[in-house]
């Protein structure tokens, strides 16, 4: 039994947010660590990406890499995690930051951060697609019609019951450590190849113009593709109990799990390495060690594991989306607010917003599938660019706001006098990270999220401006 207590202390902070209680608060401490921690998803991570960072980089870009990117990592998760402890609401990073600075940075932060989510559900769920098609033999004529059907899934799901999204994602959670463990251990006894100095190997790289420094640049982004998502937690805090306390929990233990579980699968995956020129040569060289390491039918369980795992990360990718949608449009943000802000009164869900989480990634993937990987290759690149960009605008918005002494009440979470410099290393990581994906090859990257940018302000300046008025309380109402 939950005490009713913190859920009143809860609908209390929300009331001083200037919302009524209308999403249904069900999930505990546990299942809002779980919704995060199945977004990052190191199995889907590791094993859609691994070819990208073992060519560019070899084993030192997975051995080295893994960890420099979790620490800097872990910078964003703190910073973002004394925010959500402050500001514990729906459609996190629209609220900060338009707390912190205006309306305007709340509605172009909230655009940036349904970019990335809507391309990140399009990821992960064609990749899903792809790999099912591919582990079942089935062709690639089947990829888009899978594609609809787990996106289908996720969608009714969430529709029926944030309960039940909490539920599996818990179950998500405890699956995805055993399997990890279990694979890792595995691999270890019997797939070994190479040892512990492997990790360390530089030097090869299959780069066109053999730039070892640019290709284990290019090789961190097996990590930072990975490492994202962890904002879930914030976005479910009016669903969660005692979410100032519980939410900033949740998106740093998920990021410090995620990085332990992570790096002993990139080691003993990499490890397993027999012969390194002809595996970064392979079309799928996860898949390739696994078989090699494994044999045909233990690989093949591997890669249906990381597929589950895939669809466990479509699942709650949705669930946050949506929540973005029906906070931004709860303040009028978008067309058709009142309808996309509706809440069911049966399940307490928030039935158009999620609707449209899942409809426009399915647009998404049908428009960029038809042209070449490398341009769907871009596009879904939103999904880590996009998202970086809004978490570190409110971070650094917070730090301004504490600077000038217009944000002083802190939440329960907080990292007293270290707030402000982490805060700062956590937007300086940011803009590494728009760095590493714009690098050579991926100028295209970079030009993109920078066309995004663009349109996403001059929309608000030509389209929203006038009309839109932001969060119903400011910070200065909130500090009195």
């Amino acid at each position: 039994m939950v005490d009713p207590a913190p859920d009143a202390k809860s609908e209390q902070q929300l009331s001083r947010l200037g919302y009524a209680q209308e999403l249904l608060r069900s999930m505990g401490g546990f299942s809002s660590f779980a919704l995060s921690f199945s977004i990052i998803s190191v199995l889907t991570g590791v094993f859609s990406t691994y070819k990208i960072a073992i060519q560019a980089g070899g084993p030192a870009g997975l051995g080295l890499g893994w960890p420099l990117v979790c620490a800097g990592t872990m910078l964003v998760a703190l910073a973002m995690a004394e925010l959500a402890s402050a500001f514990p609401t729906a459609g996190a990073l629209y609220h900060w930051s338009a707390l912190l600075g205006g309306r305007s940075f709340g509605w172009m932060v909230a655009a940036m951060n349904l970019v990335g989510q809507i391309a990140l559900v399009a990821a992960i769920d064609f990749a899903c697609a792809k790999a099912l098609a591919s582990t079942l033999a089935l062709g690639e004529r089947s990829q888009l019609p899978l594609f609809f059907a787990i996106v289908a899934t996720h969608a009714a799901i969430n529709l029926r019951s944030i309960r039940l999204v909490a539920w599996l994602n818990d179950f998500s959670a405890t699956v995805h450590v055993v399997g990890v463990i279990v694979l890792v251990a595995l691999l270890a006894i019997f797939g070994r190849a190479q040892p512990i100095s492997f990790l360390g190997v530089t030097g090869f790289t299959l780069r066109d113009d053999h730039d070892q420094t640019l290709g284990f640049l290019n090789a961190l982004t097996l990590g930072m593709w990975t490492m994202t998502g962890f904002d879930a937690s914030a976005h479910a805090s009016e669903e969660t109990h005692d979410p100032a306390v519980r939410a900033p929990r949740g998106i740093v233990s998920s990021v410090a799990v995620s990085a332990i579980a992570g790096y002993l699968l990139v080691c003993a995956v990499t490890l397993a390495i027999k012969d390194l020129p002809v595996v970064a040569h392979d079309d799928d060289p996860a898949l390739a060690i696994l078989r090699g390491a494994l044999g045909e039918r233990a690989g093949r369980v591997a890669m249906g594991a990381a597929i589950v795992a895939m669809w466990f990360c479509g699942l709650s990718s949705v669930t946050s989306a949506s929540r973005t949608f029906y906070a931004l449009a709860r303040d009028g943000g978008l067309p058709f607010s009142r309808v996309i802000a509706r809440v069911s009164p049966r399940f307490r869900t928030p039935p158009p917003a999620i609707v449209i989480a899942a409809a426009l990634p399915c647009v998404l993937v049908v428009v960029t599938s038809r042209f070449s990987d490398t341009v769907f290759d871009a596009v879904t690149s939103l999904a880590t660019t996009a998202l970086y960009v809004s978490y570190a605008t409110p971070i650094a918005l917070g730090v301004v706001a504490r600077l000038r002494g217009t944000w002083t009440r802190m939440g329960p979470w907080n990292l007293g006098r270290a707030s402000i410099p982490i805060a700062c290393a956590a937007v300086l990581y940011s803009a590494f990270v728009l760095v590493c994906f714009g690098l050579p090859p991926n100028q295209a990257y970079a030009k993109l999220i920078g066309v995004v940018a663009v349109v996403i302000v001059a929309s608000y300046f030509a389209l929203v401006r006038s009309r839109f008025r932001g969060p119903k309380i400011d910070l200065a109402e909130m500090e009195r």
